[in-house]
């Protein structure tokens, strides 16, 4: 009999590796601007300064509860990015150093969970990414129920088993596979275009004409 709210789905499909590291080095902003600025999951901020790229391991727990989070991390392959959405609740923690310790232990690629953790100056010096809402030093239950490898909400965004997600000091952003190779090219194409940008400005001849004609173009009155 199902037992809908209380399962563990234990297989699913992981893009391989290398359609993976076609983000990497790349940074979050240039890859949402090439997503038309739509698939960054908002609200989370990153505990470290460690980088996050990897599939989606996702976990659905309710607010304050860890069960089915603390199970994950055993279930998880390493490179995995745990992805665990506890509702956006901030009344407690659902995890801190001892968990993130164990997953990192396990090889897992980071944790990334909308709600809360603690021990956060701990977490500072971990090189593991981990993202959060918050802190609160309020531990959590361990009674369940929730469910493993289902599609979950976290920042706003849809996170479906599988996903790319990205993570660094800008935020998250998450990539369906079948669209990865495009935006990575997308975007290192404009990674690459900044770049020169910037040496254009550090030779001081950067054209900023075009802004002053949009301007005039959309009717700005101009009153000396």
């Amino acid at each position: 009999m199902a037992n809908v709210g209380f399962r563990q789905y234990l297989n699913i499909e992981r893009p391989d590796r290398s359609v993976i590291d076609l983000f990497s080095g790349l940074p979050t902003p240039n890859i949402c601007d090439n997503t038309n600025r739509l698939y960054a999951i908002n609200g989370l901020r990153p505990f470290n300064k460690t980088r996050l790229l990897g599939p989606a391991f996702t976990v659905k727990v309710p607010a304050g509860d860890n069960l089915l989070f603390n199970r994950s991390i055993d279930l998880a392959q390493p490179g995995d990015i745990l992805v665990v959405d506890g509702g956006g609740a901030t009344e407690r923690a659902l995890f801190g150093e001892i968990m993130v310790s164990h997953a990192k232990k396990m090889g897992l690629g980071g944790i990334v969970v909308n709600g809360c953790t603690r021990d956060s100056e701990a977490l500072a010096e971990l090189d593991f990414p981990v993202f959060a809402i918050g802190t609160s030093p309020n531990g959590p239950y361990k009674n369940g129920p929730g469910e493993v490898n289902v599609p979950v909400v976290v920042g706003g965004m849809a996170v479906l088993p599988g996903d790319i997600l990205i993570g660094d000091a800008d935020g998250l952003v998450v990539i369906r596979p079948a669209d990865a190779k495009v935006v990575a090219e997308k975007a290192r194409a404009q990674s690459n275009a900044e770049r020169d940008l910037l040496k254009t400005i550090e030779a001081g001849a950067w054209d900023r004409s075009n802004f002053a004609d949009i301007l005039a173009s959309k009717g700005c009155e101009i009153i000396s």
